[in-house]
């Protein structure tokens, strides 16, 4: 079987993770040199690297495989999974120095089960470690927050994105149509590890090619989305993408939208113009009791600059 990129390329030790603050580098390194972590909460965007960082922690603690339990949330979140599943893993004595449960996409839980977690936490806070990963801290309830120290990862700009996708595709011996790789990036990014999976999809016989051509299944629709955009079809993007979002990824079209602001033209004041539509369709996005004909009013603004 074929090995997936995003694993094969995943750094397994600090110096070989990018980080973008040098103060967390050295917290990290503390942790480490420690020999100890206190409860986490890894905050970022989706695939930015928040589980490849606890991993290298636990690596590099050298905390076995049976002291660690992993748990995905957006699967396993109700508040019986905290208390069975969690607690007969942290009541057990560790085999090194503690047990680590690592929570990622925390914030899937819902209040009740994160309560519950907290219980746990603290009951069990001599012999068991908590690494909690989530895209949006602010579902997180405070009295997590305050159990937990903090770590923000921040994106990288979307010229190292480029760069670092395209130095994967080069290593891999894949010819890379610029124009095609620019299209992936602008539909995945922040996300590196989606568009990391996408482009090793999409490569047929060596060379990268667009989703409508591979034989590797349905295109995201974000694809599709910024080849109408790159036509100038804004129109047949805004029936694009009001089919295919889901209610939850709404919010997400309007941070798509800005990080993609090139796609509305090279002219500066036409850049701005569409900044600030972006804004109020963001801002109202909080306000109006359906947001999908907010974001439509919001594209339908755009196609008319």
């Amino acid at each position: 079987m074929k090995e997936l990129w995003v694993e094969k390329y995943r750094p397994s030790t600090v110096d070989g993770y990018v980080f973008r603050d040098d103060a967390q580098k050295q917290q990290v390194n503390q942790w480490i040199k420690d020999g100890t972590i206190p409860h986490l909460l890894f905050s970022g965007n989706a695939g930015i690297g928040k589980t490849t960082l606890a991993k290298i922690l636990l690596n590099q603690l050298e905390v076995g495989d049976l002291d660690i339990l992993e748990i995905n949330a957006s699967r396993t979140n109700s508040v019986e999974d905290v208390r069975d599943k969690i607690v007969n893993f942290v009541q057990m004595i560790p085999f090194g120095e503690f047990k680590c449960v690592l929570l990622d996409e925390a914030d899937y839980l819902s209040p009740n089960a994160q309560a519950a977690l907290r219980g746990v936490m603290e009951e069990y806070h001599t012999t068991a470690r908590f690494i909690l990963t989530c895209n949006y801290p602010n579902r997180i309830i405070p009295a997590l927050h305050s159990r937990c120290q903090g770590f923000h990862i921040e994106r990288i700009d979307q010229t190292e994105f480029t760069a670092r996708v395209a130095e994967i595709v080069l290593t891999e011996g894949v010819t890379p149509d610029l124009d095609i790789l620019d299209t992936y990036v602008k539909a995945t990014y922040p996300d590196l590890r989606k568009c990391i999976n996408m482009v090793q999809m999409n490569c047929v016989d060596g060379v990268l090619v667009p989703p409508a051509k591979a034989d590797a299944g349905d295109a995201d629709y974000k694809i599709q989305m910024v080849e109408l955009f790159k036509q100038g079809k804004i129109r047949d993007a805004r029936k694009l993408v009001c089919s295919q979002v889901r209610p939850e990824e709404i919010e997400d079209i309007y941070k798509w939208l800005y990080d993609n602001i090139e796609l509305f033209g090279e002219d500066e004041e036409r850049q701005e113009s569409a900044i600030l539509i972006i804004k109020q369709g963001l801002v109202d996005h909080t306000l109006v009791s359906d947001p999908e004909i907010n974001l439509s009013a919001t594209l339908i603004r755009l196609a008319r600059l």
